[in-house]
């Protein structure tokens, strides 16, 4: 090795060291407060860990797949394995489509005003959500809601949103996807912008309608948006926690509400079986992998 060759080989051992001391606070605080937990996680889900373990750990036994096997056959998680997919299977694709439709609006040249217009669709997205299920539980209200005050001036009785089982899960659906749409649609204007006007405008010399130029144009446009929409999407609905939490008093009526995560926290934190609880978050937590690992490899045949 010559002199020049060992000198840049040492100084880029150098930097490495560097790099290594400014990186080493924030992968320390990543491996407290993320990596052991989610190892410890893995460890509970194989043993009967309750609230008698805490006071005294020695009373906790390694009972395998134990807990899994139960979980089999409680109908109970069933249900709320059923909801959990259907609130992510309607309301995400649901909550994409709004998003890109509010995008397409927003970015349309005939609109004025587009920064206000964008404010005001990504409000919700900031706003508390304990505040907006109280609203939205006020706006559902059987006797003097909102919508059932515009049902009533189109002749059609009052619903009880909230407390039908029915009702309840697309009334859920509806508020989250206008809680979270605003987020999505802020990537998609921003995909929208980087496409070149001169492209549209040669399709249109082309004689391409709207559609055409939406089919062919925007959507290839937009795929890495769309690929990424659709995972954070459907990872954020998965974990459906705070919605039937605060509007459906923790998964009713009749758990037509209950979802996987409000099922794992009553396990682990209301009847203390925090082993049980650790059971059902891995098992969501491969569910979540299994569907990510779905739409990537999805994409990748359309590519």
């Amino acid at each position: 090795m010559t002199a020049a060759g060992g000198n840049r080989f040492s100084r880029s051992r150098r930097e490495a060291r560097a790099g290594l001391a400014f990186v080493a606070p924030a992968l320390a605080l990543i491996a407290v407060f993320f990596v052991v937990p989610v190892v410890a996680g893995f460890l509970l889900a194989a043993t009967d860990f309750d609230i008698y373990a805490v006071g005294d750990p020695a009373t906790t036994r390694f009972i395998g797949f134990g807990n899994f096997a139960t979980l089999l056959h409680d109908p109970v998680f069933w249900r709320a394995l059923g909801n959990t997919f259907y609130f992510v299977l309607v309301g995400g694709p649901l909550s994409v489509a709004v998003s890109l439709g509010a995008a397409l609006l927003v970015n349309a040249r005939l609109v004025r005003c587009k920064g206000l217009f964008r404010t005001v669709y990504f409000a919700p997205v900031v706003t508390t959500m304990v505040a907006v299920a109280v609203v939205w539980r006020y706006l559902y209200h059987p006797r003097f809601g909102l919508l059932n005050q515009l049902l009533a001036v189109a002749g059609i009785g009052p619903v009880n949103w909230l407390g039908d089982p029915r009702w309840a899960m697309p009334a859920v659906i509806l508020m989250a996807v206008w809680k979270n749409f605003g987020y999505n649609m802020i990537i998609f204007v921003a995909g929208l912008q980087s496409v070149p006007v001169t492209i549209y405008e040669a399709a249109r010399v082309d004689g391409a309608g709207a559609w055409q130029q939406f089919r062919r144009l925007t959507l290839p446009a937009l795929r890495p948006m769309l690929v990424f929409v659709g995972v954070i999407t459907m990872i954020g609905y998965f974990q459906l926690f705070t919605e039937p939490y605060v509007m459906t008093n923790g998964g009713g009526p009749l758990n037509a509400t209950l979802s996987v995560v409000m099922y794992m926290y009553k396990q682990g934190f209301r009847w203390w079986n925090i082993g049980f609880g650790a059971a059902v978050a891995l098992v969501l937590f491969l569910i979540i992998l299994a569907g990510t690992l779905l739409q990537l490899r999805l994409q990748k045949g359309r590519e």
